[in-house]
């Protein structure tokens, strides 16, 4: 996790003035109270309840990046992890008006609830309407029994709240309407975080998290866990340990929702932070897979991404809402509580949503190379080449075999002069081709076949040389086929030589690599030159073997390296 931050430690609260007017102006239908820092939709409606929300800054995009029509009124935004002053949450109030009335929606943290709870008095007193404050409280990490008094606290689950609350309030719902949906929405929400490490919150002493332990229960403010992990849990595990807090109803102090067969459920998992869009899919992938098997729960929305974060902080949380329950607690249906959640909005922080339709059953396809039959290869009209079927599989099987313990090698090497995939991308081809040699892929009498039988596998190896082998393997079957047409149907070094010649220069043309650019083609052209000459594979492979020594004096002209 980093701890270097752009702007040095002393000008930490300069960052909140100067994030939040770069937002208002790059998104005019907002307006901004500079001195306040208060965030309102210029567009708002004084006719119908305003919902105004915020808290300490640093959990962006919430608050700010929540306003706009079909969401927040407006927000309030206080230092980093600190609530707004009583004085900016009225500013925000008298920035967004209403005759019908105005809730505060806020996270269930003491220095929010004393600072909005004054400024809803004040507001009542100064006339600035009815005003009421609806506390999120969807943590259940913390059990009933210590929570009891001041209620649980508010996690990024309280969106479920905030979306559809603001929908209603935008289809000029009463307050009470408004209040009573709200409510019921999050005493059926759920949330537990989990983190690897606390953020780094700039100029304050940072403590770090073990590499060995994982934090389940983490909150947004550098909060301590109710579990610290140790040794690591695999993500399964942690996934499985996380859902059970959340879904489990055989724990009296955590079984806040039930969850039953047939409910309309929401999904969260919200981004500390610190995650990368593509590990955080991964992880969302995970939830729902063990959603499915093990709570028997298909999530009716899925939202992922970053929605109320810890700045920077590597970890995640997950939040549920049961709407079918919601519904019943304030006398409306699902389809009208969906159709509120999916209410559009002009709030930029808030992903465009797509209703969903149910997805039709994928047709069962048939597999080919061999994934259903012990036979992997593909059977031509003819075999041009038949051969030792023994002979091809030894020496398969130990070029794969040799490859994949070259791996860390290869790994290194590629660290250091280029993005450090090419040792695993090597390995994992080998892996799958080796699972078609052990299904009988070169027991097919014939190199065609069985080459034609791996294409699959390197097509799916990615990347810049799965590419050039895809090519080059695609182009040497296409010149071998000819070659074995024209001939008499025997397989001779003349006929390999001529087909290797061939697809070298099909893959020339799709590529500018030439010998000394340091690449792959220094070892596969003078390969293949050796071996046109001289129809002698031990000496083409000796002469690659030199070249590929040689390239350590190479500059890099091509590719990552250069």
């Amino acid at each position: 996790m980093a701890t270097k931050h752009y702007f040095p430690d002393t000008a930490a609260n300069t960052l909140v003035p100067l994030a939040l007017r770069a937002l208002v102006t790059a998104n005019p239908h907002l307006t901004l109270n500079a001195a306040e820092r208060v965030v309102a939709n210029a567009y708002h409606d004084p006719s119908k309840v305003a919902i105004i929300s915020g808290g300490g800054s640093g959990h962006e995009p919430a608050w700010s990046g929540f306003v706009g029509e079909g969401l927040l009124s407006a927000a309030a935004c206080g230092d980093i992890f600190a609530s707004p002053s009583t004085k900016q949450i009225l500013a925000a109030v008298r920035l967004a008006p209403s005759t019908k009335g105005t809730i505060m929606l806020i996270t269930n943290y003491t220095g929010d609830r004393l600072h909005f709870g004054l400024a809803a008095e004040r507001a009542k007193a100064f006339g600035l309407g009815d005003v009421v404050v609806l506390p999120a409280t969807d943590d259940v990490s913390i059990g009933r029994s210590k929570s009891n008094r001041v209620g649980r606290r508010g996690m990024p689950g309280h969106v479920f709240t905030m979306k559809t609350l603001c929908a209603a309030a935008a289809q000029d719902w009463s307050l009470e309407q408004c209040m009573n949906l709200g409510r019921a929405v999050n005493d059926q929400t759920v949330s537990i975080g989990t983190a690897l490490d606390h953020c780094h919150v700039p100029g304050r002493r940072y403590q770090s998290i073990p590499d060995h332990v994982c934090v389940v229960g983490a909150g947004i403010h550098n909060e301590p866990g109710q579990q610290l992990v140790s040794p690591f849990p695999s993500v399964e595990e942690l996934i499985k340990r996380c859902l059970d807090l959340l879904c489990s109803q055989d724990d009296p102090e955590r079984a806040f929702v039930q969850f039953g067969a047939g409910d309309e459920v929401l999904l969260l998992i919200n981004n500390y932070g610190g995650l990368s869009p593509l590990e955080l899919g991964a992880l969302t992938e995970q939830v729902q897979q063990q959603l499915a098997s093990s709570h028997s729960i298909t999530p009716v929305r899925c939202l992922s991404g970053s929605f109320e974060t810890s700045l920077n902080a590597p970890g995640f949380s997950i939040s549920l809402c049961n709407f079918s329950a919601a519904a019943k607690h304030c006398q409306s249906t699902t389809s009208k509580l969906l159709e509120l959640f999916d209410h559009p909005t002009t709030a930029v922080s808030w992903p465009s949503h797509v209703r969903p339709t149910p997805k039709p059953a994928l047709a069962t396809r048939t597999k080919t190379n061999g994934e259903v039959t012990k036979n992997l290869g593909v059977r031509l009209e003819q075999n041009y080449d038949v051969i030792d079927t023994s002979l091809l599989e030894r020496a398969v099987r130990k070029a794969c075999e040799r490859a994949i313990l070259a791996e860390p090698q290869l790994t290194k090497w590629d660290m250091v002069m280029g993005d450090g995939d090419c040792g695993e991308a090597v390995e994992g081809l080998c892996k799958s081709v080796l699972q078609r040699v052990d299904s009988g892929s070169a027991t097919c009498d014939s190199v065609v076949s069985f080459l034609e039988s791996i294409t699959e596998a390197v097509d799916n190896m990615g990347g810049t040389l799965g590419a050039i082998f895809g090519i080059f393997l695609t182009a040497f079957i296409t010149a071998l086929k000819q070659e074995f047409r024209e001939s008499t149907g025997i397989a001779t070094p003349e006929i390999y030589a001529s087909a290797l010649g061939s697809a070298v220069e099909a893959l020339k043309s799709h590529t500018t690599a030439r010998e000394g650019d340091r690449t792959v083609m220094d070892v596969l052209l003078p390969f293949t030159e050796k071996f046109v000459e001289s129809r002698d594979l031990e000496a083409a492979v000796s002469v690659a073997q030199d070249r590929a020594e040689a390239t350590q004096y190479l500059e890099a002209r091509l590719g990552r390296a250069s």
